[in-house]
C-alpha cells in the first residue's frame, strides 16, 4: 500500500466535544415538573368569559335591544319622563310609607273569614267591619281613584311593558292635581301588594301618626313631577354608539387637516 494514498483517504479522528455544565437550576427529581398542555386531550382549559357566545332568552334580548333603541332614537317627552325616577333615599322614604299600609295576604283574609264564621256559628257578637286604610292597586281602580280625586298620591313603575298602559297616567294626575312619582321596578311595587308585579299604587288615606310623612312625600312628588314641566317636556335619546362616535371624530380630524392645508396654500 502506498503511504501517500493512505495519507489522503484516512479520515481524521473525531474529537469529542467537551460539554459545558449548564448553570440551569435543576428541579426536585422526586417531583418532576409537568408543563401544561392546552391541546386537545391535554389539561383542562382555563375559565373564560363566554357570555358573548351564550344564546340568551328572548325576553333578555328584547329588553337589551329596547334599552339601546331608547338611547339611539329620539324619544318623545311622554315616554322619556319614565326615565326620570326617584333617587335611592327618596324612593326608600316612599316605600317606608307604603309598607305600613300593605293589604292582607290571601291566607290572612281566609283566616279572618273563618274566625268570623266561627263566631257567627257560636252566636257570638261579631264587630262591624271597618274600611281598611291600605294601599290600592290595579290600573283601572287607581284611574278611578285619581278621576274622583280620592287618591292622596300615586306611585307609577318605570318599566311597564307595553309603556302605553301607563303613558297617559302622569298627565291625568297633573290634570286632577294628584301628586305622583315614578319609581324603578314594577316588581318592587308588586311586593308591596303581594303580587308578582304592579303597574301603579295609590294611597287614599293614612293614620294620624303618618300624616307628616304623607305630607312630606306629597311635597316631594309635587316639586319633582307635578310642577316640574321643564324636566318633563324634555326629549330623550339621540346618543350615538362608541363606534359611530369614533368615526365622526375621525371625519372631523380629516376635515380639519384639509382646511389647514387649504389655509396654508392661500
Amino acid at each position: 500500500s502506498n503511504p501517500f494514498l493512505q495519507h489522503i483517504f484516512i479520515m481524521p479522528r473525531r474529537v469529542a466535544k467537551t460539554s459545558k455544565k449548564s448553570s440551569k437550576i435543576q428541579g426536585d427529581p422526586l417531583r418532576p415538573s409537568a408543563p401544561r398542555s392546552s391541546r386537545i386531550g391535554g389539561n383542562v382549559q382555563p375559565q373564560r368569559d363566554l357570555s358573548k357566545f351564550l344564546k340568551w332568552p328572548r325576553y333578555v334580548k328584547l329588553q337589551r335591544q329596547r334599552k339601546v333603541l331608547y338611547q339611539r332614537l329620539k324619544v318623545p317627552p311622554a315616554i322619556n319622563q319614565f326615565s326620570k325616577t326617584l333617587a335611592k333615599d327618596q324612593r326608600s322614604e316612599v316605600f317606608r310609607l307604603l309598607n305600613k299600609y300593605q293589604p292582607r295576604t290571601k291566607a290572612e283574609r281566609a283566616a279572618a273569614r273563618l274566625a268570623k264564621a266561627k263566631a257567627i256559628a257560636e252566636k257570638q257578637e261579631v264587630p262591624a267591619s271597618k274600611k281598611e286604610q291600605i294601599v290600592q292597586f290595579g290600573l283601572n281602580h287607581v284611574t278611578y281613584l285619581v278621576e274622583e280625586k280620592l287618591a292622596q298620591f300615586v306611585v307609577i313603575a318605570h318599566d311597564v311593558d307595553p309603556i302605553e298602559l301607563v303613558v297617559w297616567l302622569p298627565a291625568l294626575c297633573r290634570k286632577m292635581n294628584v301628586p305622583y312619582c315614578i319609581v324603578k321596578g314594577k316588581a318592587s311595587l308588586g311586593q308591596v301588594v303581594h303580587q308578582k308585579t304592579a303597574t301603579c299604587l295609590a294611597i287614599t288615606g293614612v293614620r294620624p301618626e303618618d300624616e307628616k310623612s304623607l305630607t312630606r312625600v306629597k311635597e316631594l312628588c309635587t316639586s319633582l313631577y307635578n310642577d316640574n314641566l321643564a324636566g318633563i317636556n324634555k326629549w330623550g335619546g339621540g346618543q350615538m354608539g362608541l363606534k359611530t362616535k369614533r368615526k365622526i371624530e375621525a371625519r372631523e380630524k380629516i376635515a380639519e387637516e384639509e382646511a389647514r392645508k387649504k389655509a396654508a396654500l392661500y
